[in-house]
């Protein structure tokens, strides 16, 4: 045989081979692919059942008066002007109005202290802190509703759009 045609066939022999291994290869893993998984043990799920407000449940004099002792300390906080507190049931909601001058810095600084000095009550141990100006305002109005004597069926919805806005700063910080 010519050294040419010698070339050439071992050229072509090499290619072969190495198409017939790397096809081989990808439809062995297109098998694997196709292989029924086993089935997955099904996650336990637990369920815990909370009471939902009754339609003309109304704020209670515990309730405000653990939300007045919080607003006390959290007033206390240097850099909180006033502040307003919200508790219903384990959740509670704190506003704060902080000097306009302050930069965001501070404010984080002045929100941070405040979710300390909470953190000290067993009521205020996972109080959600803003210094938002709307929300502020939003949780002021519905304390004076609450006050009212306003259902609280109503006041929920309103609250748990609020605490989904509140960037999570929970008190209990490590």
């Amino acid at each position: 045989m010519p050294p040419l045609v010698r070339q050439l066939s071992a050229l072509l022999c090499s290619v072969l081979i190495i198409l017939s291994v790397g096809c081989q290869t990808n439809n062995q893993a297109r098998n694997y692919e196709q292989t029924p998984q086993t089935p997955h043990t099904p996650r336990e799920i637990s369920y815990q059942r909370t009471e939902q407000p009754r339609k003309n449940e109304t704020l209670t004099p515990k309730m405000q008066k653990t939300a007045n002792r919080l607003a006390n300390i959290a007033s206390r906080v240097p850099g909180v002007d006033q502040a307003t507190v919200i508790v219903v049931g384990p959740y509670t909601l704190v506003g704060i109005d902080v000097n306009k001058k302050l930069d965001r810095g501070r404010v984080g600084t002045v929100k941070y202290s405040v979710a300390q000095a909470l953190k000290k009550d067993p009521q205020g141990k996972n109080a959600l802190v803003t210094a938002d100006i709307d929300i502020v305002q939003r949780l002021r109005e519905l304390n004076q509703d609450m006050a009212r004597g306003k259902p609280m069926a109503g006041i929920m919805d309103e609250l748990a759009e609020i605490a989904s806005r509140i960037a999570p700063q929970p008190s209990n910080t490590r």
